[in-house]
């Protein structure tokens, strides 16, 4: 009985340590690779309960949200994507506006809380690394852009790096969120593609047509993200992606938080293709054990259980991101001459918002003024002037 009783004491032990060992490699691992997601909705949120007014919330500690700056730590994130969505009903209505206010108050929310540090490039992230938890904006939908590059640019120099082309309505410039018949491109819809490249901002396709997808994917220059994606073969809802866009387009980086997905997704197309975009406070519900941003590690746990290698969990972590977020900065051509780019306009028959304002050039004028009423009205203002001048002085001598 006492060997017997040893035996057991040295099991229980061992499970110990072991469980103990495990734990440790998580943290280093985590803390050697902090992670980087790839959308989160809490400026949404912080509209739909606050107003937007940060006075009225510590987000150190929000018990109704899923995110928080103390559980975003305790989850080891280090650099986070905020997501600004506008519902698609302020698509011909004040889409822009509403978009303009929610980037204000995730560059707020960054600036007045010391724990984050807005960013806008792979330097920023890496500079930051342990320090400070680093702010991206991500817009996600194109009709916040109402159809004009030059508010798409203007975005940008707010800090904007990222774009999701649809949500859930059809943009006029052939984005499409429906699956049906021609999800193609129009010739704007292509420019979009060429300027976003240009500028650098990547082009996320969550939520688009598989169709327009593959036309995106064949006509962008640089790498492209699905930033809140699964796998439609693990589940069959219209916003995954399908396994022929994977094969014939490996090149992006995907997000997912569901393991399943994840093993599905290495096996059809390699490790290097995956990222971690979890869409909390914009999705519903979420599966069991991933409650908010805290539970990351317990998803990587479970990844390393699966035998993944820790490099290859390292690179989902963070790697495949600055990877592709790295390629589209270098694809941009900030030093192509932009005038090309300032003549193009999407015909206003296209956009069909009856909201926007139409300036167009005056006519010309069928006959010139003749020489003598020239001569009447050159006269006519000088006397104007001089009885201005002559009023002038009067009151003054009063």
């Amino acid at each position: 009985m006492k060997s017997l009783r040893l035996v057991v004491v040295l099991s229980s032990l061992c499970i110990l340590i072991s469980g103990h060992s495990e734990r440790e490699r998580l943290h280093d691992l985590m803390f050697k690779y902090p992670l980087i997601d790839g959308h989160n909705d809490l400026a949404l949120q912080l509209r739909r309960f606050y107003n937007n007014e940060l006075s009225q919330v510590d987000l150190h500690n929000v018990t109704k949200f899923a995110t928080d700056i103390n559980r975003l730590r305790a989850g080891h994130v280090q650099a986070q994507m905020f997501a600004v969505y506008v519902m698609c009903g302020a698509q011909e209505k004040d889409a822009v506006r509403l978009t303009l206010e929610q980037i204000d108050v995730v560059r707020r929310m960054c600036t007045e809380y010391q724990e984050f540090e807005l960013v806008t490039s792979v330097q920023g992230i890496v500079h930051l690394m342990k320090h400070k938890i680093a702010c991206l904006i991500s817009i996600e939908g194109g009709h916040s852009i109402d159809s004009s590059l030059p508010t798409l640019r203007m975005f940008y120099l707010l800090g904007v790096r990222s774009m999701s082309l649809t949500h859930s309505c059809n943009t006029p410039w052939k984005v499409i969120v429906f699956q049906r018949e021609n999800n193609s491109l129009t010739h704007f819809g292509k420019v979009s593609l060429i300027e976003m490249n240009r500028l650098g901002m990547i082009v996320d396709l969550s939520h688009t047509a598989w169709d327009t997808a593959s036309a995106v994917l064949k006509h962008s220059k640089a790498p492209v993200i699905f930033s809140h994606s699964s796998s439609y073969f693990i589940c069959h809802h219209h916003r995954n992606v399908p396994d022929w866009i994977l094969l014939d387009y490996s090149d992006f980086s995907m997000c997912f938080i569901y393991t399943d997905h994840f093993d599905h997704i290495k096996k059809l197309i390699g490790a290097e293709s995956i990222g971690i975009g979890a869409d909390f406070e914009g999705a519903v519900s979420f599966p069991q054990g991933l409650d908010d941003v805290s539970k990351y590690p317990d998803l990587i746990q479970e990844l390393l259980q699966r035998n993944w290698t820790e490099n290859e969990v390292a690179n989902i972590l963070r790697g495949n991101f600055l990877r592709v977020f790295e390629e589209v900065e270098r694809v941009s051509l900030k030093d192509e001459c932009i005038c090309f780019y300032d003549k193009l306009r999407i015909p206003v028959e296209e956009v069909q918002n009856p909201c926007r304002l139409v300036l167009r050039p005056p006519k010309p004028k069928e006959h010139r003024q003749s020489s003598s009423s020239r001569a009447h009205h050159g006269p006519k203002g000088l006397l104007i002037l001089a009885i201005g001048l002559l009023l002038s002085s009067f009151f003054m001598d009063e």
